[in-house]
């Protein structure tokens, strides 16, 4: 039986990831950018899930004043349809109210049904679109997440006590 983690992404984790992104999307990331993400963007946080020690799905969030605005999620496809994608963006959620963070928004593909299936069933709300907004020019739906779960600033990896 395989462990499966749920963690921070770390610099070790970027190759890996970087192979899931390319994987599951017709423009990419780059591999600099998520190596950016993790050591230079203060208002980033990527939670990743690992099957024994390799990730093998992703979450990235950035934090702007509360709210928390998710950048990108990604399951290698591989690994599609075991619960995984759930897991990690329930796992951001609860990340993002841990941080102080009231709610969060997102864009996804209009055509994008699966995903905006799960995100309706963690709560986020249709709250309009971006015309255009990739690079096909599909438009994007927006949506929010108002009632994040209950904090436990205890838990915010980031926390710095004087």
């Amino acid at each position: 039986m395989s462990e499966i983690t749920i963690g921070l992404m770390k610099e070790s984790d970027v190759e890996a990831v970087h192979r899931i992104e390319t994987a599951c999307f017709r423009t990419p990331w780059s591999k600099a950018s998520f190596y950016r993400e993790v050591t230079e963007n203060a208002c980033a946080r990527y939670v990743v899930v690992r099957e024994d020690g390799v990730p093998i799905a992703y979450a990235g969030v950035w934090f702007v004043l509360d709210e928390g605005h998710i950048t990108n999620i990604a399951v290698h496809p591989d690994r599609r349809g075991m619960g995984y994608g759930e897991q990690v963006t329930r796992a951001m959620i609860q990340l993002a109210a841990d941080s102080g963070m009231n709610w969060m928004t997102l864009e996804v593909r209009r055509s994008n049904k699966i995903a905006q299936s799960l995100y309706h069933k963690l709560g986020f709300i249709d709250v309009g679109y971006r015309k255009r907004y990739y690079e096909n020019e599909e438009d994007a739906l927006v949506m929010a997440l108002e009632h994040l779960p209950e904090a436990h600033p205890e838990n915010d990896p980031m926390l710095v006590e004087e």
